[in-house]
């Protein structure tokens, strides 16, 4: 049984041979933010299906496509389409496309994810950057892991959200008159949403954002060395005294109105990357 350098391996040398293009930055799209797709230029095409020991996605709103293309000039490598522990993956498996970005060349990490609301200042279809994150899922994908070609095995997180990247997408949203939030994001295991008590507890805990994704992505990303932004779309927001049914088509409908927000930040972030040199 192969470990899972060696998976990584595998895969990584299954795109190189699909694809010549090698990307600066690899990007991550969240439930309801496929639209971000629409702004790639897109080279080659590969469903998840394809990709040795690749997973696929069996979410609503996750196409499963590998995408290679160019955002304003810059090369990219997209997932349409995440992966997600409460699917029944391993947290290994979940995190497994961050370290094929990384084998191929990537050196950023956008993340985008949708995310429940736990700041009662935040609305519906707010765009949260992530400052940090409090990790609730009970495990952590570098478990067990003691193979150092992967990376250090106590990766540093007192940073794992890039402090540059975070001020320099305020700094676009603000010239494209874009609002933003600035918050904690919460990662737990799902599916089942929040209850009240639940939701009292994460905002005493100091969160002001709750997902079921995101969290494993940044650790290995942390450890294999990406530089990190993770923007979240507030679908809804939690008030534990007043909550309002939330269904999976709401949710994606209020991603939606954050989406063309997060995909002209991004966009004017790989544009001014590309005229003006690394970040």
């Amino acid at each position: 049984m192969k470990g899972l350098y060696e998976s990584v391996q595998d895969a990584a040398g299954f795109l190189r041979s699909s694809s010549a293009l090698i990307p600066k930055v690899g990007i991550i799209l969240g439930t309801g933010l496929g639209g971000v797709s629409a702004r790639i230029q897109v080279n080659e095409q590969i469903p998840y299906n394809r990709i040795p020991h690749f997973p696929e996605s069996t979410v609503e709103g996750h196409k499963g496509n590998l995408l290679f293309g160019t955002v304003s000039g810059c090369n990219v490598v997209a997932m349409q389409g995440r992966f997600h522990y409460y699917e029944g993956y391993s947290l290994q498996q979940v995190t497994f496309p961050v370290r094929i970005m990384k084998a191929l060349g990537a050196e950023l990490l956008f993340i985008n994810s949708a995310a429940g609301g736990l700041n009662p200042l935040f609305r519906a279809g707010d765009i949260m950057i992530v400052t940090d994150h409090i990790n609730l899922q009970g495990d952590n994908p570098l478990r067990g892991i003691t193979d150092e070609r992967l990376g250090p095995r106590f990766p540093d997180m007192r940073r794992p959200y890039d402090c540059e990247l975070i001020e320099f997408a305020g700094k676009v949203a603000l010239d494209l008159k874009i609002p933003v939030r600035y918050g904690v994001y919460a990662a737990v295991d799902g599916p089942s949403l929040e209850t009240p008590s639940e939701t009292r507890m994460l905002r005493m805990l100091g969160a002001d954002a709750v997902g079921m994704s995101t969290v494993p992505e940044v650790i290995v990303a942390r450890q294999v060395g990406f530089r990190t932004l993770v923007l979240v779309a507030v679908t809804n927001v939690n008030l534990p005294d007043a909550m309002e049914p939330i269904s999976m088509e709401k949710v994606i409908t209020n991603a939606g109105l954050a989406e063309p927000d997060i995909s002209d930040v991004l966009e004017e972030m790989l544009r001014r990357t590309m005229k003006n040199g690394p970040i």
